[in-house]
């Protein structure tokens, strides 16, 4: 069984992915099986979205003390996805946005940007000034790893797809 390939090309790509579920569709606990692909991929995610976590919280901080803070919002917005079907089929770690943060909706993605920063409030002087964040914070932390990532979420598929192989003997 080491040498079980499975009855469908399996890439790591979106074709390969949704080859993987189609095949898990036609099983009869397929339900089953999809919920397990998607945690074992989240699960092969979990340490990339732990570096971006740490990536955050990295940022200096003004240290207002006033309001929730920007960084553990962040931070806690942050988690891998998967999805299995639908108009978009793959795994990633994603930050959500940020609605309830001070009203700093799009607080990920500005604090992340090359550029810039963002325009924000300033009681008792200038009335607007530009906050900077660690720029590439989020970017960074999947630099040096990314084909660490790819490779385990790659396995989780291929462990799904040996497993397929050996039911369909």
């Amino acid at each position: 069984m080491a040498g079980a390939s499975p009855p469908f090309e399996l890439r790591c790509t979106h074709e390969g992915l949704d080859a993987l579920v189609r095949a898990i569709r036609r099983e009869e606990d397929g339900k089953l099986l999809r919920k397990e692909l998607a945690k074992n991929m989240r699960d092969a995610l979990r340490p990339g979205a732990a570096m971006a976590k740490s990536g955050i919280m990295a940022m200096p901080s003004a240290g207002t003390g006033m309001g929730p803070g920007l960084r553990a919002g962040i931070a806690k917005k942050i988690r891998p996805e998967v999805k299995l079907g639908g108009r978009w089929s793959g795994a990633r770690v994603k930050a959500f946005k940020t609605p309830g943060l001070r009203g700093f909706a799009n607080a990920p993605k500005r604090t992340n940007r090359r550029d810039g920063g963002w325009r924000t409030l300033t009681y008792g002087r200038e009335p607007w000034r530009t906050q900077t964040g660690k720029r590439q914070w989020f970017d960074e932390a999947f630099e040096n790893d990314a084909d660490r990532h790819r490779a385990a979420v790659y396995e989780a598929m291929e462990d799904m797809a040996r497993r397929l192989a050996a039911r369909a003997r």
